[in-house]
């Protein structure tokens, strides 16, 4: 199996058109720096010495607005706000008020569906190319099973994702580290959950903010994987995968307005930082229910790829 993924490796970085996604990646992520570098360019505040007073007042006008408020996720929100600036008063942890390399590594994330989309690419095409090329022969007369190919083929696909998430993450930290320097002292991230709120290593939140929010993009990834499996044509993979990773959450969230089955779709899942950073789409939503749709449309998308693939006669 290793010596399978290793080819199928040296085939991606044989390519040239993997360094140009990996240098757009970099080239864009430089864009975004310089460009919050140029909005913070004469603008930089120190703490307000009034900060505790100002989240009192705030909590004071958001506890009105819970009190008027008839929706239920609105409510919710809200009430994450208050006990966050609660704890903040409590402990005296002083909100930030400063960019740092931090922020940015954050702000920077906006780009993992940049990275998404070469990913689909690359899925798009490592099992329709053979078909086009004709090499898929070759890989099949070789005595190693059909499942194991392609097994093979789809975790070189999410290691390229999870290298991709790696150049983003690294280089985001050491730019931003360049232009906007280390924070001064270590401030925790302050995660509220089920009514608590407890104190979060900045680094590590960041690691699992980013590994949730790339969530969609493997789910997308797999779904360009089982239309190039089954179809056998990069480019329906292609434009179906790129449609809907632009539009399927939007149309998703029309949908949710109207209809409680919309928490069925598969956009109304991949986001699961909705329950940590949130309010889920549908009422009524909740983490547990998020986590076994994937499964579900995962374990599809799988079978749909696999099963064809070991079906499919390639001796024409």
């Amino acid at each position: 199996m290793m010596n399978l993924i290793q080819n199928e490796w040296m085939k991606i970085f044989k390519r040239p058109g993997t360094f140009v996604m990996i240098a757009i990646l970099l080239v864009a992520a430089s864009i975004v720096a310089g460009f919050f570098k140029y909005q913070e360019s004469g603008s930089k505040a120190g703490v307000d010495q009034k900060w505790e007073q100002n989240l009192k007042q705030e909590n004071d006008a958001l506890k009105k607005q819970y009190d008027r408020s008839g929706s239920k996720i609105e409510k919710q929100f809200l009430k994450r706000e208050i006990a966050i600036n609660d704890y903040r008063i409590e402990h005296h942890i002083a909100p930030q008020e400063s960019y740092d390399v931090w922020t940015f590594v954050k702000d920077a994330s906006q780009l993992i569906s940049l990275a998404g989309l070469f990913t689909i690419i690359v899925s798009a095409g490592i099992v329709a190319s053979e078909f086009n090329w004709g090499t898929i022969k070759l890989l099949l007369i070789r005595p190693i099973n059909r499942t194991k190919i392609l097994l093979s083929k789809y975790l070189t696909v999410l290691l390229f994702a999870l290298f991709l998430l790696a150049v983003l993450f690294v280089y985001s930290t050491v730019i931003g580290a360049i232009l906007f320097g280390m924070p001064d002292q270590a401030v925790p991230y302050l995660n509220y959950n089920n009514g608590t709120v407890t104190e979060q290593n900045m680094v590590v939140h960041l690691m699992s903010y980013y590994g949730l929010s790339s969530i969609g993009m493997i789910m997308l990834t797999t779904m360009a994987f089982m239309i190039s499996s089954v179809f056998r044509n990069s480019s329906l993979a292609i434009g179906i995968s790129i449609f809907l990773m632009f539009s399927g959450g939007n149309l998703t969230q029309l949908l949710a307005l109207k209809f409680d089955w919309a928490k069925y779709i598969l956009f109304a899942n991949t986001d699961l930082m909705q329950y940590f950073e949130g309010s889920p789409m549908v009422e009524g939503m909740t983490l547990s229910f998020s986590i076994i749709m994937l499964i579900v449309y995962f374990v599809v998308f799988q079978f749909l790829a696999f099963f064809t693939f070991k079906k499919r006669d390639v001796a024409a």
